[in-house]
């Protein structure tokens, strides 16, 4: 993942040629079904899922953050000898939470909001903190199938909400060029995201970042008539399938390792050809998850996937 540097840091050194701009306040947001007014820049900001930690880094804010919480893995380069104050591996209280003083809460997954996590919307926003939620991760309004626009649309309002405008432009204008460099594959290819899971696999369905990046990949994903981001499966039907390439998403709860262990084990998911010719594609978790890490991650597959023999 080596291409990350220049995506994630470019663009906050400002390396980029992009007309100025700023935010006009009070700004006005809908997110996830609730309106957000946004009077000035979040000055004491904390981060709940990796997705949203590496964005706010990305686009230079890291003298913002207050807390970070339930990473799922090591940040990206060009962050990952940095130190930032970690409230909990896991989803933090709202207590700890609100020990920071925070004016912003940006959370990965919807669900990061409850009244046993980081507090609930409305009590949040009663209290003068922002509460905002990935919109690919929304799950009181069902977001549309992710695209890589919408990614880029939560880049640019990201950078409005923090007055950052020119930085956001600067990182989406790097991916885009950067995802334009990549060629789909053109011979047809089935392919599993197999993300999680022993006795029942957990899998990339048709309506998220998985089948986002399979379709940019131009592999044809077996769950993709699945109108859902991630669903569970049965060994039985991956077999049938016998799909051409299997995207290993590698996490430090269950590697890459480890399942291409169980793959070669057990007996029905050794006969794939797949799993005999060890055509695997490896991703790792942060970067599996709709956020800044997409596009590089496309790349890297796309090179993975160049060098795999049929």
């Amino acid at each position: 993942m080596r291409h990350s540097l220049s995506l994630l840091a470019a663009a906050a050194a400002g390396l980029f040629a992009v007309p100025a701009w700023a935010t006009d306040y009070p700004l006005q947001l809908d997110n996830c079904g609730m309106a957000l007014t946004i009077a000035a820049p979040p000055q004491r900001v904390v981060a709940i899922k990796s997705t949203a930690a590496e964005l706010l880094l990305a686009l230079g804010l890291e003298d913002k953050i207050v807390g970070l919480a339930f990473l799922d893995g090591p940040l990206a380069e060009p962050y990952t000898d940095s130190t930032y104050p970690i409230l909990s591996d896991k989803l933090p209280s709202q207590e700890v939470v609100l020990e920071t003083e925070p004016d912003f809460i940006y959370g990965g997954w919807e669900s990061n909001f409850a009244a046993d996590g980081a507090g609930e919307r409305p009590a949040l926003a009663e209290l003068g903190i922002t509460s905002y939620v990935a919109p690919a991760a929304c799950r009181s309004i069902k977001p549309e199938k992710l695209s890589f626009d919408q990614l880029f649309g939560e880049i640019t309002e990201m950078g409005a909400i923090f007055d950052v405008g020119t930085t956001a432009e600067n990182l989406v204008e790097e991916q885009k060029a950067a995802l334009a460099g990549v060629k789909a594959d053109d011979r047809g290819l089935t392919a599993l995201w197999y993300s999680s899971g022993t006795k029942t696999p957990y899998v990339g369905a048709g309506s998220n970042a998985p089948e986002m990046i399979l379709e940019a990949l131009g592999l044809k994903n077996i769950f993709a008539d699945i109108d859902e981001g991630w669903t569970q499966a049965s060994w039985e039907a991956i077999v049938d399938a016998n799909p051409d390439v299997i995207v290993l998403v590698d996490a430090a709860w269950n590697s890459a390792e480890a399942k291409k262990k169980l793959l070669a084990e057990n007996p029905i998911t050794s006969k794939m050809d797949a799993v005999i010719n060890q055509r695997y594609l490896i991703i790792p978790f942060p970067a599996s998850e709709a956020g800044v890490r997409n596009v590089p991650a496309t790349v890297d597959l796309a090179v993975q996937l160049a060098g795999l023999s049929f």
